[in-house]
């Protein structure tokens, strides 16, 4: 195994490590508070969530469906970042932070068993298993620097879902539509994760991926999009004539779900309590028991797309500057933005003033774009 460091290979022009030194040493703080009370000397983090959590964005993946190229050993003695030695130059050059040291192997070694050979602790490294829910704690109070990523991230999202939505036609067909987005998400440096659409006649799909089928009258897209690691998320409905009142009447009563939602989203609320206020709004607004069991009603966002989906086991506490992506969906109906609980109530991440909306409760809501 060879030893590195950023300074041993020259920055590139093209990136630079997106990192906080300020951020950065709080998550190393909360990682060895982890530490102390498993009564541990080292944390070893695999997943792309915690990884790109901990070293503040750093990209540490080739494929975006596959495992990471790198493992990172959280010790007392300091962070190591071990990858394959084909990794490597590209990893210090532009996405290794400071004081993280790097640790090149072959390409063919066990990367787990490599990274946890780094430390020299009496015991194993912990396994982010062992510690799920300490380090999801652990993530969800987003610090300036990735708060303020985060809402450019967003902010970028939204103006490209206008962008895009805004150009379609009756006659453009979902492929069409989820290409233009996905080639506007990696202009703007990020990864498309999620690409989502359905025209008219597939509106009964609540995950539709896209088709060869043309919009139709009505249609919806969907983005998850990543960069520096935060993943934003938004869907936004178009339409080509001037709807009808069944459909208009459900749009306005999955905005009041929302806003219930939201409204039950506040610091020191458990999400199994949420989840319960989520089940009791779609019968308050007329869309009967049993929509909750029909798609995944969202959570916490960040580092992951949801980190976790509420159901009524997680028992996790809503905190401060934690952000969420909630998505509550009906037939032929649904809404969904990036939001962050600041101290000033929730903020809408996922905006664009170009983007017609509804005020509920208080807070401006996407509505429909009539082209």
């Amino acid at each position: 195994m060879t030893q590195t460091t950023a300074a041993a290979v020259p920055q590139q022009e093209a990136r630079l490590a997106p990192g906080s030194p300020g951020d950065r040493a709080i998550k190393r703080r909360r990682v060895l508070d982890i530490l102390d009370a498993a009564g541990r000397d080292s944390l070893l983090l695999t997943s792309n969530t915690a990884l790109t959590w901990y070293l503040d964005g750093s990209r540490v993946h080739i494929s975006l469906a596959g495992d990471p190229i790198a493992a990172l050993l959280v010790a007392r003695d300091g962070d190591h970042l071990v990858t394959f030695n084909n990794e490597a130059g590209r990893i210090a050059a532009e996405e290794l932070p400071l004081g993280v040291n790097l640790h090149a192997v072959p390409w063919y070694a066990n990367l787990h068993q490599a990274a946890a050979a780094v430390g020299n602790g009496a015991l194993p490294p912990l396994s982010e298993a062992e510690v799920a829910a300490e380090l999801r704690a652990a993530r969800q109070h987003l610090l300036p620097a990735e708060s303020a990523r985060y809402a450019l991230l967003s902010a970028d999202v939204a103006r490209i879902m206008t962008d895009v939505l805004s150009a379609a036609r009756p006659d453009t067909t979902e492929f069409a539509l989820v290409s233009a987005l996905a080639a506007r998400v990696v202009a703007a440096g990020a990864e498309p994760l999620v690409l989502l659409c359905n025209g008219s006649s597939r509106s009964t799909f609540r995950h539709p991926l896209a088709t060869h089928a043309p919009l139709g009258r009505r249609a919806m897209a969907v983005v998850c999009a990543r960069r520096d690691g935060l993943v934003a998320n938004v869907t936004r409905w178009i339409r080509f004539d001037a709807g009808i009142p069944g459909e208009r009447d459900a749009e306005s009563r999955i905005a009041a779900v929302e806003a219930d939602i939201f409204d039950a989203t506040v610091p020191g609320t458990r999400l199994d309590r949420i989840f319960t206020e989520i089940q009791a709004a779609y019968v308050r607004h007329g869309f009967g028991a049993d929509q909750w069991e029909q798609h995944h009603q969202g959570g916490p966002a960040g580092y992951a797309g949801r980190d976790p989906r509420v159901t009524a086991d997680a028992t996790d506490t809503v905190v401060l500057d934690q952000a969420f992506t909630w998505n509550p969906s009906g037939p032929g109906v649904k809404i969904e933005d990036t939001v962050q609980l600041t101290e000033s109530g929730l903020r809408i991440l996922t905006v664009d003033p170009r983007w017609p909306v509804a005020t509920v409760n208080g807070l401006e809501r996407p509505m429909t774009l009539q082209l």
